[in-house]
């Protein structure tokens, strides 16, 4: 099997939770090393992974693709010394702090011929793979109402100072936000115009930490919240059809079993608990329906397969720059729309 030769610029949580564990899984790539400045972090996971010292020593090094998993400001400048340099990458979210950047990385990636994708892992959670086979079957009929919610209670400030200081890329509109955002347009498409939201609720903080974004379509609606201050979760994914409805509490395990030091495989990875299945409420048939569904398995190993697979044979990426420059339309257009307290035209 042709290896991919990658390295990521940076070995903190992200690093070593959301994306080691599965390149060094996946039998399509070698995991070259990491960018740390000052500590050595890989190597205690990994012995044979190399410290670069700086960004240039890993563009230098026989590297096909690189992570740009860096605070959310620095992704632009990253990512285009990185495609410039003609290597290959993936770009956590959110995928810069204005469209503008976002299009103009994607235009560098298009000119130099190299692959260029978006980690929104969140599109193999459990939860949203089965709200999406839901969706798919047309079991509740015409959608009316959406919600998708990622909602923590979590007031007490980060110890990242990148994620509590103001700047273009901190708050919860660009941390959690990304990931619903996607999630929505997955499902639903691009909306018409964006009402939005966003505010400052936790003491002392300097960055948003609360937004509620109303999608408007043409013949139903879609909502989006995040917030630090609820203590019982709603349900994740409530949708409402003509027919029915089809509630979903967050249910998937691979963060926390990373966290854990689990390690990923194709068996039994990414089950969910089965009470944290959905119910569906709807008509089949002619009959009234009322059951609990079983939660599909998440595995975002299928992302790194998929970038595998762009970068082999050509393929397109799993969340391509034109999904990442589509969310930032709607990030943006929601900061535009809670200053002036009026919907946003697309």
């Amino acid at each position: 099997m042709q290896k991919i030769k990658t390295a990521l610029l940076s070995y903190g949580m992200s690093g070593k939770v959301f994306h080691a564990p599965f390149l060094y899984f996946h039998p399509g790539f070698e995991v070259l090393g990491a960018w740390e400045r000052t500590k050595n972090l890989i190597q205690n996971d990994f012995p044979e992974a190399k410290r670069y010292s700086s960004i240039e020593q890993l563009l230098e090094d026989d590297v096909d693709l690189v992570v740009v998993n860096t605070p959310v400001e620095t992704h632009y400048e990253y990512a285009k010394k990185v495609l410039l340099a003609g290597k290959n990458v993936i770009v956590e979210k959110a995928f810069t702090t204005t469209v503008a950047q976002a299009q103009e990385l994607a235009a560098i990636a298009n000119e130099k011929g190299v692959k260029l994708a978006v980690f929104q892992n969140r599109r193999w959670d459990s939860d949203f793979k089965t709200v999406q086979k839901i969706l798919s079957q047309k079991l509740l009929g015409e959608i009316v109402e959406a919600e998708i919610h990622f909602d923590r209670y979590n007031p007490i400030l980060s110890p990242k100072l990148h994620k509590e200081t103001a700047n273009a890329g901190a708050g919860v509109l660009k941390d959690l936000g990304p990931h619903i955002i996607d999630q929505a347009l997955c499902l639903f498409g691009m909306p018409k115009s964006v009402f939005a939201d966003i505010r400052i609720t936790r003491e002392f903080s300097l960055v948003d930490d609360y937004f509620d974004i109303l999608l408007y379509y043409s013949d139903f609606r879609v909502r989006l919240k995040a917030g630090f201050f609820v203590r019982e979760a709603n349900p994740a994914y409530t949708i409402h059809g003509k027919k029915g409805s089809f509630l979903k509490p967050r249910g998937d395990v691979q963060e926390d079993k990373l966290k854990l030091g689990k390690k990923p495989n194709l068996n039994n990875w990414g089950t969910e608990a089965g009470e944290n299945q959905g119910l569906l409420h709807t008509e089949i048939n002619g009959e009234i329906v009322k059951k609990l569904i079983p939660t599909l398995q998440g595995n975002y190993y299928d992302f790194f397969d998929g970038v595998y697979n762009s970068i082999i044979n050509n393929t397109v990426e799993p969340v391509t720059a034109l999904d990442g420059v589509r969310v930032m339309q709607i990030i943006e257009a929601a900061i535009q729309s809670s200053a002036q307290k009026k919907a946003i035209d697309l």
